[in-house]
């Protein structure tokens, strides 16, 4: 493999700066904070970070409302601090890549604050404006992710702004070169800085529909969703086919700059692994793309078995990033356990999801405190600071049950994270006791059997770029083949909570791979138990099963 293809089979770590370390001690996470705990990254075994905003944002949605794409906020520190911030990483041999919001900016950019002073300014179609409906009502009928309609009333124009988040987030016009323009310079401001590339923040919002037709109506529900934006088939407010020579142009400008990789992020909305194809395939497009859809569904046989099918059929097109936690949704070991309602999820289901996720072919982005096997954080009501979340209290809580401090030191008051008496949200104290300072002193813990995995992953490249062949298993077992250049390694996980036979002869010989951290099961496999083999190529070839269509 180039070098220039590191992302490819990759462990990204992402960072939510606000929630990593607060180093100055006003209760919000900073740049030194990031820096101070690299080692703890690095010492994972992980490729890469993956830097939420730290830009000048009025922090309505958190930094993702961006004021000045080139300046650090004073909150995170200094442009000098991500200078080292970057240095340090590059010198634990890590890559650096960081958010980039072109869908929208803050109602505080200059450009919009330009924009909305009048229809003749320079930059007055730099966003999405309409006149009224006669009546006086939003030009058509799209909807805000957030709430409520997509659309606010600027009484300096006299028109509407589009907004798919918050109304403090106007929507860019894309479709006017000089905009795209514009982001790009941004992105070479940072290139040039030395960063090793970016996330691109929802990608399915970059261009609407210019002719601003309404979005027809999704199939009728049963009751009434709490989030109107699934009543609606998004058609014309996004998934805009013409995005994709957005990302060719970003593409374009990447392939200047050796080694650097783009990952884009991908709606839920129907069709998103096909997106996902669509949008890193070829040597125009993005290098890597996610999909939110994962992270939505349920984790069953049904599910994880179908996801399996999905890229065992899916070919060699396109590469994708997998994750199955970040800082949008329920952390994945409270979402998806099978204890729901009990706490603490079981240990060893937090080692299944992380045995599994490392295991699937692409690359993988692993969220802060995924490592600790941090559940999600309940929240009072007074506690809450996302506002998505805020509104739609109690029915949907928000963001913030996945963005709470991360813990270093169980000893210490909010876990070492700040020497605040108020940290920005609060530390659960089912966080403190899982603080990495208890875990790096357990031999047994989760953080030391992931770094038991990335370590021993990283000499498997079965694992890192190898196809993924689904096998046949009798519920709850499923599993897969990795196979490059000859090395095939057999994977197989239980999904349930007892202890399942499995018969190993089908595979004739194999050798158990106990580097992994998952010992020999014998007969059994234990509850949420995985196994690891490496098989002998003839014998290997002759396991494979097509599995039925049912699943």
């Amino acid at each position: 493999m180039a070098a220039s293809d590191w992302w490819q089979g990759a462990v990204i770590y992402q960072i939510y700066p606000r929630s990593f370390l607060d180093t100055n001690g006003d209760g919000i996470g900073d740049l030194r904070g990031v820096t101070a705990r690299l080692d703890h990254v690095a010492r994972l075994g992980v490729d890469a970070i993956w830097l939420c905003p730290f830009f000048v944002s009025p922090q309505r949605d958190f930094g993702y409302d961006v004021a000045d794409h080139r300046a650090v906020d004073p909150i995170f520190g200094s442009l000098a601090d991500f200078d080292a911030l970057l240095a340090r990483a590059h010198a634990l041999g890590l890559k650096v890549l960081i958010d980039q919001v072109w869908s929208h900016t803050s109602e505080r950019h200059p450009w919009f604050l330009t924009s909305r002073a009048s229809r003749t300014e320079q930059k007055s179609d730099w966003y999405v404006w309409a006149d009224p409906a006669a009546d006086g009502t939003p030009p058509n009928n799209w909807l805000s992710v957030f709430g409520g309609a997509a659309w606010t009333w600027e009484p300096r124009r006299r028109q509407y702004y589009l907004h798919h988040f918050l109304s403090q987030q106007p929507a860019l016009n894309l479709h006017n070169p000089a905009v795209a323009d514009a982001m790009l310079e941004t992105a070479r401001f940072w290139l040039d800085r030395g960063v090793d590339g970016f996330r691109l923040d929802a990608v399915d919002f970059l261009l609407h529909d210019k002719a601003l037709r309404s979005n027809p109506p999704a199939p009728a529900r049963e009751a009434i969703p709490a989030k109107l934006f699934a009543m609606q088939l998004h058609l014309h407010d996004m998934l805009q086919p013409e995005a994709l020579g957005i990302l060719a142009r970003i593409r374009g400008l990447m392939d200047l700059y050796a080694g650097t990789a783009t990952l884009g992020e991908i709606s839920s909305q129907p069709g998103a692994f096909e997106r996902v194809t669509r949008c890193t395939q070829g040597s125009h497009r993005l290098h890597m793309a996610y999909t939110l859809q994962p992270l939505r569904g349920e984790f069953d046989v049904a599910s994880v078995s179908g996801l399996l099918r999905n890229i065992s059929s899916g070919g060699e097109d396109g590469w994708i990033c997998w994750s199955f936690s970040n800082h949008d949704v329920e952390r994945a070991v409270s979402r998806w356990n099978p204890r729901r309602g009990e706490a603490p999820p079981d240990p060893a289901f937090a080692r299944l999801l992380m045995a599994l996720l490392l295991s699937l072919r692409g690359s993988v982005c692993l969220y802060q405190g995924e490592e600790l096997g941090l559940p999600e954080a309940h929240l009072a009501e007074a506690d809450l600071r996302d506002p998505f979340g805020i509104a739609y209290w109690p029915e949907f809580r928000g963001r913030d049950g996945s963005r709470t401090p991360m813990p270093w030191v169980a000893a210490e008051r909010n876990g070492g994270f700040t020497t605040s008496k108020t940290p920005w949200l609060p530390m659960p104290e089912a966080h403190r006791v899982l603080a990495a300072d208890a875990q790096e002193a357990d031999p047994d813990s989760l953080l030391h059997a992931y770094r038991r995995f990335l370590h021993w992953r990283r000499g498997m490249p079965a694992l890192i770029r190898g196809t993924l062949h689904q096998i046949a298993l009798s519920d709850p077992l499923i599993g897969c083949i990795r196979e490059y250049e000859g090395q095939r390694v057999l994977a197989v996980f239980n999904l349930s909570g007892q202890p399942v036979a499995f018969d190993r002869t089908a595979f004739g010989r194999l050798e158990v791979l106990k580097a992994s951290g998952f010992a020999d099961p014998g007969a059994l496999l234990p509850p949420f138990g995985a196994l690891f083999a490496e098989l002998e190529p003839a014998e290997a070839a002759a396991s494979l099963v097509s599995v039925p269509s049912g699943g």
